[in-house]
């Protein structure tokens, strides 16, 4: 190591002696040479003992200081014409560089590339962060939409939604034991996935007593975005600026657009809420309301599509039977 810093010093001493031949002062040229061959030989050493975060940093302390140093000279000397600026400018440049390297020396110590690495990665998992609400752990959709690529990256699941979760799960009553249960079958999917990094966190808000509370609290903190289904939740964490994702809204965005006059064929389930209305669903589950179809209970029937309204809590389809379109089509034309 010693033979090669020599040769790497005599390769500057040789640099500046010939181009201290071609401006005609060898001498000159020497004596540069080997003073930035030693320059160059304590900056590699700083390198080597200290870092190179550590001397990176020292020296840019120590180039900043001398700037600083220059900034409170020329003033100076401007108005106190005088002094000795040569003697100034000495102590200047020794008191600011020595105090900008030694701080720069004292900040770059825990600076590497590696931390440097790991806080922008850390960074951006902050900003691609997505808080799970326990409504889309239990609801199960969100492992198809992950498993299609449509979701990835970091997942945050807080103590308090595992511990509502565990809560569901013991319930006495078997419908919530069912759904608490389903919820952490489909927690453990989404630990598994390849495009999905799934943090559990202790990150808990004592004061906060709701956990609806407790995760729009956490997403501010965090600067991340919330999944859920719940509408409330929906509504409460975008009025405090916290961006949510909902799979509800989603689902309702991929439905297929159905328009007025469309025909269809469906099977009336139950009674609507108005007289003589029939209720039947499309595979996607949406509902359509159908009039006059109480009659056709349990039964396939053709419908006309006459009005679609899109809510916040989903579509409804209003339609007619298909005979009766029929015939006030004929009507009309008769007219």
């Amino acid at each position: 190591m010693i033979l090669y810093r020599i040769i790497f010093f005599l390769v500057f001493v040789a640099g500046g002696y010939f181009l201290g031949i071609r401006e005609g002062m060898s001498y000159y040229g020497i004596f540069w040479g080997a003073g930035v061959g030693v320059i160059a030989l304590i900056i590699e050493y700083l390198t080597t003992i200290l870092g190179f975060g550590t001397a990176f940093a020292g020296l840019v302390g120590l180039s900043i200081g001398l700037i600083f140093a220059k900034l409170i000279y020329f003033p100076i000397k401007t108005v106190f014409t005088s002094i000795d600026g040569d003697y100034i400018s000495l102590i200047f440049n020794a008191m600011f560089g020595y105090s900008g390297l030694l701080l720069g020396l004292r900040a770059g110590k825990d600076f590497t590339i590696g931390n440097l690495v790991k806080a922008f990665k850390s960074r951006t998992e902050e900003e691609y962060a997505k808080i799970i609400d326990t409504s889309v752990i239990i609801d199960g959709r969100i492992v198809d939409v992950c498993e299609a690529g449509f979701l990835e990256g970091t997942f945050i699941i807080p103590q308090f939604i595992l511990h509502e979760l565990q809560h569901i799960a013991d319930s006495a009553d078997s419908m919530r034991r069912t759904r608490g249960r389903r919820g952490l079958d489909m927690l453990h999917k989404i630990q598994k996935m390849n495009n999905v990094t799934v943090n559990i966190i202790d990150e808990d808000f004592p004061k906060i007593k709701e956990v609806d509370a407790k995760l729009v609290a956490l997403a501010r903190m965090m600067g991340a975005k919330i999944i859920t289904n719940d509408f409330n939740l929906n509504k409460v964490a975008q009025l405090q600026g916290v961006t949510v994702l909902n799979l509800n809204e989603l689902s309702n965005a991929l439905k297929p657009v159905v328009l007025p006059g469309e025909k269809m064929n469906i099977f009336i389930a139950k009674e609507g809420k108005e007289s003589n209305q029939g209720v039947g669903y499309l595979d996607d589950g949406t509902m359509v309301v159908v009039d006059n179809a109480r009659k056709k209970m349990n039964q396939q029937v053709n419908v006309v599509v006459t009005s679609v309204l899109q809510t916040t809590a989903g579509r409804m389809i209003f339609a007619k039977l298909k005979e009766e379109a029929d015939r006030e089509e004929l009507k009309m034309a008769r007219h």
